[in-house]
């Protein structure tokens, strides 16, 4: 594309013609303070900015976006910001997973409804990288995500905390009666410290390292802490080459490619990322129109080793991971592993962006031969409890309870979970496997992060720390413990967990990849057939339109209607 012709820019339809629409759009355009020097013949880059009050994760993103609108205009663009949902991860219920797929739809829209040339993505907090580039690859203009960055580490006492690990860590003390009052409203002011997402190896740091990794970021911009200055430099370098992508691409699905994929679940197993990240490559996988499943990424995982030392898997926090030479180092040290040849948004290959990227301590970044484990991070199980897939973080859990068979301890819901996990007289025991349905897509709905089920109280006050636990929920990926999650189909649609008894005997077998209910085949029949169809509360609203539409989470819990990758037509401009 020749960028002295500007009838090739998309907004040329919207301000260059001269025709009564495009007066219009001139007009307004003139009343924001815009003349002929603005908007003739140059890019619109638009900044799709989640920037809200209600997100901590976020807050530094209105001086972000300055940094990105500069960038803009010393390309010779024209910066447009607009403002989307934020999709955050602490206060939005009943869970930020349900509105995944309505930021995705918003960002799909605000780029094709408006004269926008190239998009720049402002995200970090768990759910906004995938669904901001979920809309992206379906919107197909030329599009560069901005990360958050993690925010600085914690302290307490001189022990350094991570966001979220340490929070489940030190809640199981507090109900165990070894944590005073006093103490964890201590932990509470010194955990989060700054804007920025989680600094531990949770879902916002594995999904922004996978954006990196597939060519959506500036190289090494995931891996910049929220309050350093490199992070505004690199907002900066983001809305030039925005700029210089409206003209000359790449557009979204030339990144969005099954060599970019694959390169993604590499990295998402080297890093013990979250157990999340596999639902969120999977529906962004579905909106490329790329032949991907539950298989690809147990395949990958097995012959993948961890090699970042990071909570909850491992160690260290996200400042240590920058300061030992960030994603790039990573990548370069496991260059045998990634296909180098694929795109990025800056023209370059991936090999070419990391060439010369070091390693500063090898601790934190392990070498291929000393590796924290000899495969990835995370498993796929499949069984009679999970035909269609679920998914365990391995890494992340007590080794001795990765082979192991115990009685079921049912809760119907989360309510029933609430109400009855700390009563002394549930009977329970160490060797039990506590079992929760009806947290899936449909049954929760939106999947909330209720995997991580508490170990009951009394057990806590025996020194019981870790427990096999299993739901069709996700969790935390700051989360730890040896949880099943993901099992598909959910309860809610008729899958085995609904016919899941008190007492029945449940094996997981992590090494043979399998979770089995040990009843015979015909009594699951009968015990589903014989149970009641749950109720969906919801008649109106999104909510509705969700339950409806949104598919398993073996697909990725997008919505069906959006999957594939079918070109939409551009909006008629008269």
């Amino acid at each position: 594309m020749s960028r002295q012709d500007p009838t090739h820019l998309r907004s040329y339809r919207w301000y260059g013609p001269d025709s009564l629409r495009a007066f219009g759009h001139r007009s307004r355009a003139r009343q924001s303070g815009l003349g002929d020097s603005d908007f003739a013949g140059k890019p619109v880059v638009g900044i799709l900015n989640t920037w809200t009050d209600l997100n901590s994760c976020h807050l530094h993103f209105k001086t972000t976006v300055e940094a990105i609108k500069r960038g803009v205009l010393q390309e010779g663009g024209l910066p447009m910001e607009i403002p989307v949902m934020s999709c955050g991860e602490t206060l939005t219920k009943p869970t930020s997973m349900l509105y995944r797929n309505f930021l995705a739809m918003e960002a799909e829209e605000m780029i094709r409804a408006n004269p926008v040339d190239a998009a720049v993505l402002l995200g970090g907090c768990d759910k906004s990288t995938p669904a901001l580039l979920m809309g992206a690859i379906s919107a197909g203009v030329p599009a560069i995500y901005v990360p958050s960055g993690p925010m600085i580490k914690g302290n307490w006492n001189g022990q350094v905390l991570g966001s979220g690990a340490d929070v489940w860590k030190y809640w199981d003390e507090r109900r165990a009666g070894n944590l005073s009052e006093e103490e964890w409203r201590e932990i509470e002011g010194g955990i989060a410290r700054s804007p920025g997402h989680c600094m531990t190896m949770g879902t916002a740091a594995t999904m922004t390292a996978l954006a990196e990794t597939m060519g959506f970021s500036i190289p090494g911009s995931s891996s910049v802490p929220a309050m350093d200055a490199n992070h505004a430099r690199l907002a900066a370098e983001a809305g030039r080459q925005a700029v210089r992508n409206a003209w000359e691409g790449p557009r979204p699905g030339e990144l969005a490619t099954r060599k970019a994929f694959e390169n993604a679940v590499v990295v998402d197993m080297a890093l013990g990322g979250s157990t999340n990240a596999i639902v969120h490559l999977l529906a962004m996988a579905g909106r490329a129109g790329i032949n991907f499943n539950l298989d690809d990424f147990d395949v990958i995982s097995r012959k993948t080793p961890l090699l970042a030392d990071l909570r909850p898997s491992g160690r260290f926090l996200m400042d240590d991971f920058y300061g030992a030479g960030g994603l790039c180092a990573l990548l370069n040290r496991m260059g045998n592993l990634l296909h180098l040849d694929v795109p990025t948004v800056n023209g370059m290959t991936l090999g070419e962006n990391i060439t010369g990227s070091r390693v500063f301590n090898d601790e934190v970044i392990r070498n291929c031969d000393n590796p924290l484990a000899d495969d990835g991070g995370t498993a796929v199980l499949r069984g009679n409890l999970a035909p269609d897939g679920a998914v365990i973080k391995h890494s992340a859990a007590t080794p001795e309870l990765l082979q192991h068979t115990g009685p079921a301890v049912v809760f119907e819901d989360y309510n029933d979970l609430a109400a009855r996990i700390d009563d002394p007289e549930l009977e329970v025991s160490a060797d039990s496997v506590l079992v929760l349905r009806n947290a899936g897509p449909v049954g929760a709905p939106g999947m909330p992060e209720w995997g991580m089920l508490p170990i009951p109280k009394k057990l806590l006050e025996q020194g019981v720390r870790d427990m096999v636990r299993i739901s069709d929920a996700r969790m935390s990926g700051t989360s730890y413990g040896t949880c099943v999650l993901h099992i598909a189909p959910e309860s809610a649609a008729g899958g085995t967990l609904a016919a899941v008894q008190d007492g029945d005997l449940i094996t997981l077998d992590v090494s043979g990849r399998r979770l089995e209910l040990d009843v015979p085949e015909d009594e699951i029949k009968r015990r589903l057939a014989a149970s009641d169809e749950r109720t969906i509360a919801y008649a109106r609203g999104y909510t509705k339109l969700y339950t409806e539409h949104v598919t398993q989470a073996d697909r990725g819990c997008d919505f069906d209607f959006l999957e594939g990758d079918e070109p939409t037509p551009e909006p008629e401009i008269h």
